[in-house]
Protein backbone atom coordinates (compact mmCIF):
# COMPACT_ATOMS: atom_id res chain seq x y z
CA UNK A 1 0.00 0.00 0.00
CA UNK A 2 1.24 3.20 -0.84
CA UNK A 3 1.78 6.01 1.52
CA UNK A 4 1.25 9.40 0.64
CA UNK A 5 3.25 12.13 1.57
CA UNK A 6 2.05 15.56 3.21
CA UNK A 7 1.71 18.04 0.65
CA UNK A 8 4.31 20.83 0.95
CA UNK A 9 1.95 23.52 -0.19
CA UNK A 10 -0.15 23.02 2.71
CA UNK A 11 0.94 25.31 6.15
CA UNK A 12 0.14 23.18 9.43
CA UNK A 13 -0.39 26.62 11.10
CA UNK A 14 -3.23 27.80 8.94
CA UNK A 15 -5.04 25.09 9.64
CA UNK A 16 -8.12 25.61 12.28
CA UNK A 17 -7.85 24.90 15.73
CA UNK A 18 -10.76 23.52 17.54
CA UNK A 19 -12.15 25.10 20.89
CA UNK A 20 -11.92 23.20 24.24
CA UNK A 21 -14.74 22.39 26.00
CA UNK A 22 -13.90 25.34 28.29
CA UNK A 23 -13.20 27.58 25.82
CA UNK A 24 -16.58 26.64 23.95
CA UNK A 25 -18.49 27.13 27.64
CA UNK A 26 -17.31 30.92 27.88
CA UNK A 27 -18.12 31.72 24.43
CA UNK A 28 -21.88 29.95 25.13
CA UNK A 29 -21.96 31.94 28.61
CA UNK A 30 -20.84 35.24 27.13
CA UNK A 31 -23.61 34.82 23.84
CA UNK A 32 -26.04 35.10 26.59
CA UNK A 33 -27.59 38.64 27.12
CA UNK A 34 -29.13 37.71 30.48
CA UNK A 35 -26.11 36.68 31.88
CA UNK A 36 -24.19 39.80 30.24
CA UNK A 37 -26.32 41.72 32.30
CA UNK A 38 -26.52 40.01 35.49
CA UNK A 39 -22.84 40.35 35.07
CA UNK A 40 -22.91 44.37 34.45
CA UNK A 41 -24.80 44.09 37.90
CA UNK A 42 -23.29 42.37 40.02
CA UNK A 43 -19.41 43.42 39.38
CA UNK A 44 -20.30 46.70 40.56
CA UNK A 45 -22.06 46.04 43.27
CA UNK A 46 -19.14 43.68 44.31
CA UNK A 47 -16.81 46.62 44.12
CA UNK A 48 -19.23 49.14 45.78
CA UNK A 49 -19.65 47.29 49.35
CA UNK A 50 -16.17 46.06 49.15
CA UNK A 51 -14.89 49.60 48.99
CA UNK A 52 -17.56 52.02 50.17
CA UNK A 53 -15.19 52.67 53.54
CA UNK A 54 -12.47 54.38 51.65
CA UNK A 55 -14.63 56.82 50.51
CA UNK A 56 -18.15 57.16 51.88
CA UNK A 57 -18.08 59.32 54.91
CA UNK A 58 -20.13 57.52 57.03
CA UNK A 59 -20.25 54.60 58.84
CA UNK A 60 -22.92 52.20 59.25
CA UNK A 61 -23.55 52.37 63.07
CA UNK A 62 -22.60 56.21 63.76
CA UNK A 63 -25.16 57.92 65.21
CA UNK A 64 -26.12 61.58 64.26
CA UNK A 65 -29.06 62.54 66.58
CA UNK A 66 -29.95 65.72 64.29
CA UNK A 67 -30.78 63.74 61.28
CA UNK A 68 -33.00 61.17 62.67
CA UNK A 69 -35.55 59.95 59.95
CA UNK A 70 -34.42 62.55 57.28
CA UNK A 71 -35.49 61.90 53.64
CA UNK A 72 -32.68 61.44 51.11
CA UNK A 73 -30.28 64.96 50.60
CA UNK A 74 -27.32 65.60 49.33
CA UNK A 75 -25.48 64.93 52.25
CA UNK A 76 -27.27 61.50 53.37
CA UNK A 77 -27.70 60.15 49.68
CA UNK A 78 -30.42 57.90 50.66
CA UNK A 79 -31.43 59.35 53.95
CA UNK A 80 -31.30 58.16 57.48
CA UNK A 81 -33.18 56.02 60.43
CA UNK A 82 -34.72 56.30 63.12
CA UNK A 83 -31.77 56.98 65.12
CA UNK A 84 -29.73 59.11 62.51
CA UNK A 85 -28.02 56.35 61.35
CA UNK A 86 -27.11 56.42 57.28
CA UNK A 87 -29.10 54.59 55.36
CA UNK A 88 -26.63 54.08 52.41
CA UNK A 89 -23.47 53.55 54.77
CA UNK A 90 -25.47 50.48 56.21
CA UNK A 91 -27.20 49.48 52.91
CA UNK A 92 -23.20 48.87 51.75
CA UNK A 93 -23.13 47.65 54.85
CA UNK A 94 -25.42 45.27 54.69
CA UNK A 95 -24.50 44.09 51.45
CA UNK A 96 -21.15 43.03 52.47
CA UNK A 97 -22.34 40.75 55.14
CA UNK A 98 -25.20 39.81 53.23
CA UNK A 99 -22.65 38.30 50.54
CA UNK A 100 -20.44 37.26 52.78
CA UNK A 101 -22.69 35.14 54.90
CA UNK A 102 -23.96 33.63 50.96
CA UNK A 103 -20.67 33.43 49.60
CA UNK A 104 -19.56 31.02 52.94
CA UNK A 105 -22.23 28.99 53.43
CA UNK A 106 -22.45 28.14 49.97
CA UNK A 107 -18.58 27.04 49.72
CA UNK A 108 -18.89 24.80 53.13
CA UNK A 109 -22.36 23.71 51.59
CA UNK A 110 -20.18 22.70 48.18
CA UNK A 111 -17.64 21.02 49.56
CA UNK A 112 -20.27 18.92 52.03
CA UNK A 113 -22.12 17.98 49.05
CA UNK A 114 -19.27 16.65 46.98
CA UNK A 115 -17.71 14.50 50.03
CA UNK A 116 -21.12 13.18 50.36
CA UNK A 117 -21.85 12.56 46.62
CA UNK A 118 -18.20 10.88 46.77
CA UNK A 119 -19.61 8.33 49.01
CA UNK A 120 -20.67 6.37 45.75
CA UNK A 121 -16.93 5.73 45.44
CA UNK A 122 -16.39 3.57 48.55
CA UNK A 123 -18.51 0.49 47.25
CA UNK A 124 -22.71 -0.29 47.87
CA UNK A 125 -22.43 -0.34 51.70
CA UNK A 126 -20.98 2.97 51.95
CA UNK A 127 -22.96 4.46 49.25
CA UNK A 128 -26.51 3.22 49.99
CA UNK A 129 -25.98 3.74 54.11
CA UNK A 130 -25.13 7.67 53.14
CA UNK A 131 -27.91 7.81 50.29
CA UNK A 132 -30.45 6.97 52.99
CA UNK A 133 -29.03 9.36 55.40
CA UNK A 134 -29.29 12.11 52.13
CA UNK A 135 -33.34 11.38 52.10
CA UNK A 136 -33.63 11.26 55.31
CA UNK A 137 -32.70 15.49 55.31
CA UNK A 138 -34.18 15.71 52.31
CA UNK A 139 -37.59 14.64 54.25
CA UNK A 140 -37.31 17.31 56.81
CA UNK A 141 -39.43 20.24 56.04
CA UNK A 142 -36.98 23.25 55.47
CA UNK A 143 -38.67 25.99 56.94
CA UNK A 144 -39.38 24.52 59.98
CA UNK A 145 -35.34 22.89 59.86
CA UNK A 146 -34.31 26.24 59.03
CA UNK A 147 -36.06 27.69 62.08
CA UNK A 148 -34.95 25.24 64.61
CA UNK A 149 -31.45 25.28 63.54
CA UNK A 150 -31.75 29.11 63.67
CA UNK A 151 -32.89 29.33 67.35
CA UNK A 152 -30.46 26.55 68.21
CA UNK A 153 -27.56 28.07 66.28
CA UNK A 154 -28.22 31.56 67.85
CA UNK A 155 -27.97 34.99 66.07
CA UNK A 156 -24.57 36.13 64.63
CA UNK A 157 -22.50 36.10 61.34
CA UNK A 158 -20.50 32.46 62.08
CA UNK A 159 -24.35 30.26 63.26
CA UNK A 160 -26.09 31.94 60.40
CA UNK A 161 -23.47 30.85 58.22
CA UNK A 162 -23.61 26.95 59.60
CA UNK A 163 -27.09 27.38 59.50
CA UNK A 164 -27.62 28.01 55.80
CA UNK A 165 -24.54 25.85 54.72
CA UNK A 166 -26.00 22.26 56.58
CA UNK A 167 -29.09 22.68 54.92
CA UNK A 168 -28.32 22.93 51.28
CA UNK A 169 -25.97 20.36 50.68
CA UNK A 170 -28.67 17.48 49.96
CA UNK A 171 -30.03 18.19 46.41
CA UNK A 172 -26.16 18.99 45.27
CA UNK A 173 -24.79 15.59 46.70
CA UNK A 174 -27.15 13.83 44.48
CA UNK A 175 -26.30 15.27 41.68
CA UNK A 176 -22.32 14.75 42.15
CA UNK A 177 -23.01 10.87 43.31
CA UNK A 178 -25.33 10.67 39.97
CA UNK A 179 -22.43 11.74 38.31
CA UNK A 180 -19.64 9.67 39.73
CA UNK A 181 -21.41 6.29 39.36
CA UNK A 182 -21.44 7.08 35.50
CA UNK A 183 -17.92 8.03 35.36
CA UNK A 184 -17.03 5.17 38.14
CA UNK A 185 -17.87 2.58 34.40
CA UNK A 186 -15.25 4.97 32.19
CA UNK A 187 -12.60 3.07 31.01
CA UNK A 188 -10.07 5.22 32.21
CA UNK A 189 -11.20 4.82 36.20
CA UNK A 190 -11.35 1.72 35.31
CA UNK A 191 -7.66 1.86 33.90
CA UNK A 192 -7.07 3.49 36.92
CA UNK A 193 -7.95 1.13 39.64
CA UNK A 194 -6.56 -1.70 38.41
CA UNK A 195 -3.38 -0.02 38.32
CA UNK A 196 -3.79 0.38 42.02
CA UNK A 197 -4.96 3.96 42.40
CA UNK A 198 -6.75 4.88 45.60
CA UNK A 199 -9.81 6.59 46.35
CA UNK A 200 -8.59 9.81 47.15
CA UNK A 201 -6.31 9.96 43.85
CA UNK A 202 -9.76 8.51 41.80
CA UNK A 203 -11.85 11.66 43.43
CA UNK A 204 -9.35 14.19 43.53
CA UNK A 205 -7.76 13.43 39.93
CA UNK A 206 -10.80 12.16 38.16
CA UNK A 207 -13.71 13.17 40.11
CA UNK A 208 -13.39 16.67 41.11
CA UNK A 209 -12.66 17.74 37.47
CA UNK A 210 -15.54 15.82 35.72
CA UNK A 211 -17.92 17.57 38.58
CA UNK A 212 -16.60 21.12 38.11
CA UNK A 213 -19.14 22.18 35.97
CA UNK A 214 -22.16 21.00 38.47
CA UNK A 215 -20.70 22.39 41.42
CA UNK A 216 -20.16 25.85 39.74
CA UNK A 217 -23.67 26.09 38.43
CA UNK A 218 -24.39 25.20 42.15
CA UNK A 219 -22.82 27.25 43.92
CA UNK A 220 -23.54 30.24 41.79
CA UNK A 221 -27.56 29.55 41.95
CA UNK A 222 -27.06 28.47 45.43
CA UNK A 223 -25.45 32.10 45.96
CA UNK A 224 -28.77 33.78 45.43
CA UNK A 225 -30.98 31.18 47.75
CA UNK A 226 -28.69 32.18 50.44
CA UNK A 227 -28.60 35.64 50.65
CA UNK A 228 -32.79 35.18 50.51
CA UNK A 229 -32.11 32.91 53.58
CA UNK A 230 -30.00 35.41 55.58
CA UNK A 231 -32.44 37.84 54.83
CA UNK A 232 -35.51 35.62 55.52
CA UNK A 233 -33.69 34.35 59.02
CA UNK A 234 -32.43 38.43 59.70
CA UNK A 235 -36.00 39.31 59.03
CA UNK A 236 -37.21 37.37 61.47
CA UNK A 237 -34.58 38.27 64.31
CA UNK A 238 -33.22 35.20 63.74
CA UNK A 239 -29.43 35.92 61.38
CA UNK A 240 -27.65 38.93 61.97
CA UNK A 241 -28.69 40.77 64.84
CA UNK A 242 -28.50 44.45 65.20
CA UNK A 243 -26.64 46.63 65.25
CA UNK A 244 -24.99 44.92 62.54
CA UNK A 245 -26.21 45.59 59.12
CA UNK A 246 -27.92 43.41 56.98
CA UNK A 247 -30.53 43.94 54.54
CA UNK A 248 -32.65 41.31 56.06
CA UNK A 249 -32.65 43.59 59.07
CA UNK A 250 -33.14 46.83 57.57
CA UNK A 251 -36.31 45.11 55.95
CA UNK A 252 -37.20 43.94 59.35
CA UNK A 253 -37.84 47.94 60.10
CA UNK A 254 -40.50 47.60 57.40
CA UNK A 255 -42.75 45.52 60.01
CA UNK A 256 -43.87 49.45 61.78
CA UNK A 257 -46.56 50.88 59.59
CA UNK A 258 -44.94 54.30 60.99
CA UNK A 259 -41.55 53.36 59.05
CA UNK A 260 -44.06 51.54 56.44
CA UNK A 261 -45.55 54.39 55.63
CA UNK A 262 -43.56 57.38 56.57
CA UNK A 263 -39.93 56.54 56.22
CA UNK A 264 -39.88 54.62 52.71
CA UNK A 265 -36.26 54.79 52.04
CA UNK A 266 -35.47 52.83 55.21
CA UNK A 267 -36.75 49.05 53.89
CA UNK A 268 -36.98 50.35 50.11
CA UNK A 269 -33.74 50.65 48.97
CA UNK A 270 -32.00 47.50 50.93
CA UNK A 271 -35.08 45.75 49.11
CA UNK A 272 -34.46 46.96 45.95
CA UNK A 273 -30.55 45.59 46.24
CA UNK A 274 -31.76 42.82 47.26
CA UNK A 275 -33.96 42.06 44.66
CA UNK A 276 -31.67 43.15 41.93
CA UNK A 277 -28.63 41.11 43.16
CA UNK A 278 -30.41 38.19 43.76
CA UNK A 279 -31.83 38.93 39.90
CA UNK A 280 -28.50 39.30 38.26
CA UNK A 281 -26.97 35.95 40.12
CA UNK A 282 -29.73 34.22 39.06
CA UNK A 283 -29.26 35.32 35.41
CA UNK A 284 -25.27 34.64 36.41
CA UNK A 285 -26.51 30.69 37.20
CA UNK A 286 -28.67 30.66 34.22
CA UNK A 287 -26.21 31.57 31.97
CA UNK A 288 -23.54 29.11 33.38
CA UNK A 289 -25.99 26.29 33.15
CA UNK A 290 -26.67 26.81 29.27
CA UNK A 291 -23.42 27.55 28.85
CA UNK A 292 -21.86 23.95 30.71
CA UNK A 293 -24.56 22.52 29.26
CA UNK A 294 -22.99 19.60 26.50
CA UNK A 295 -26.26 19.70 24.38
CA UNK A 296 -25.75 23.31 23.32
CA UNK A 297 -23.26 22.33 21.07
CA UNK A 298 -25.53 20.28 18.95
CA UNK A 299 -27.86 23.29 18.22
Amino acid sequence: MAITAPDPTVDPTALPHTKGPLRRAFDRFFENRAARAGLLIVIPILLVVSTYSLWWPFGPNAIDLRAMNKAPSAIHWLGSDGVGRDVMARLLQGGRISLLVAVCSVAISTVIGFLVGAASFGGRLVDGTVMRLVDLAMTLPPVIFLLVLASIAGTGIAPTILVISLLSWPVLSRMVRARLLELRERDFVVAARGMGAGLPHLLFRHGLPNCIDILVVYATLQIANAILLEAGLSFLGLGIAPPEASWGNMLNLARSTVVLENYPWQWMFPGAALVLTVLAINFIGDGLRDAFDPRSDLN
